[in-house]
């Protein structure tokens, strides 16, 4: 039984960090979208930081993307700036894929 309790431990083991590398990769993802963003918008400094930290925290609303894709869509369209909603969801694919590049390179 050792084997199979050992093995059992293991595979939760894996399915815990893969979740860690998921949430993380998500959370950075979504930042970089609030850089994105926030550039198009025209917001600097603090005010940017500030948009960054608000996207982040709008992916806690509901569970999946479609919370962070209305917060955004949402901003750039009170802002004036006219970006199409097929250019925020490739966007938003794009940047989890570099997301998951440098979580992989960090560690």
């Amino acid at each position: 039984m050792s084997a199979f309790e050992d093995r059992q431990k293991g595979q939760e083991a894996k399915f815990a960090f893969d979740a860690e590398k998921q949430f993380k990769a998500e959370a950075r993802r979504n930042k970089l979208l609030g850089i994105w963003a926030a550039e198009l918008m025209g917001l600097e400094g603090d005010a940017a930081k500030a948009y960054e930290t608000e996207v982040v925290a709008a992916d806690f609303q509901e569970a999946g993307d479609e919370d962070v894709f209305r917060k955004v869509a949402g901003d750039l369209a009170v802002k004036g700036v006219s970006v199409g909603e097929d250019v925020i969801r490739q966007k938003m694919v794009a940047l989890k894929a570099t997301a998951n590049e440098q979580i992989a390179n960090e560690g």
